[in-house]
């Protein structure tokens, strides 16, 4: 049997203000430094919030460099959403040794199908000996994507959604259904506050599921709240 160290999981929904890319970095990095956990996961598109038109993020942007500079001081894979080239919607992978692109969103939302383009693959990171699966948003009411993703031999399922206040029941549903179908953790941050396309009250209530879909941590719903859990 494999002996590995628990891992604490964070999901963050800092404060963010529209296209400011160095602003929101900053709130990133506070975020880290505030979770002092391995892996931090942030909502969709939370370094530009969800503003569809605009440019995209590369990921040798100087304006990163303070979230690089948290993850180095605490060792934190912070999973950062961004607009980013050949137009997707994509999760940054941070750490203290730069940022690297590591998904690109499948499933796309009709208005975001305009612009972007679907990405082609699910994937998974490893972290001390841990598989750390990725999804955005509408990815997660998608069975097929959390079965794909689930067959590259994840133990967490981490996901940046943004949804409505009035909607946030509908994480909750998906988030324990793909942890009691697949038999992972589940580890999902939500946009909090307002942002583009017209969420001016987006859910925040960002959470940890147990493989059971128990919740075992869930932050508030304002921003710059957090939700923490070791799991292992």
């Amino acid at each position: 049997m494999q002996h590995r160290t628990p891992l604490r999981l964070a999901a963050a929904q800092p404060p963010c203000v529209p296209l400011d890319v160095a602003e929101n970095a900053r709130a990133h990095a506070a975020a880290v430094r505030a979770a002092r956990a391995r892996v931090v996961v942030f909502p969709e598109l939370s370094l530009t919030g969800y503003e569809l038109q605009g440019p995209v993020v590369s990921v040798e942007d100087p304006r990163l460099a303070p979230l690089v500079e948290a993850c180095a001081e605490t060792g934190t894979l912070a999973l950062a959403g961004a607009p980013v080239a050949g137009e997707h919607i994509a999760t940054l992978a941070v750490t203290g040794d730069g940022v690297t692109i590591a998904y690109r969103k499948m499933w796309l939302g009709d208005v975001e199908a305009r612009r972007f383009r679907p990405g082609d693959a699910p994937a998974a990171l490893d972290v001390d000996g841990w598989r750390v699966g990725l999804a955005i948003c509408k990815d997660t009411g998608v069975a097929a994507h959390a079965a794909e993703t689930a067959a590259l031999g994840i133990d967490v399922y981490a996901a940046g959604v943004l949804e409505s206040a009035c909607d946030a029941a509908v994480t909750d549903g998906r988030a324990r259904r793909i942890a009691t179908t697949h038999g992972v953790w589940v580890a999902v941050a939500s946009f909090a506050g307002s942002t583009g396309g017209g969420y001016t009250e987006a859910a925040g209530g960002s959470a940890i599921w147990s493989p059971a879909g128990e919740v075992h941590a869930q932050a508030g719903t304002e921003p710059g709240s957090l939700a923490r859990a070791d799991i292992g």
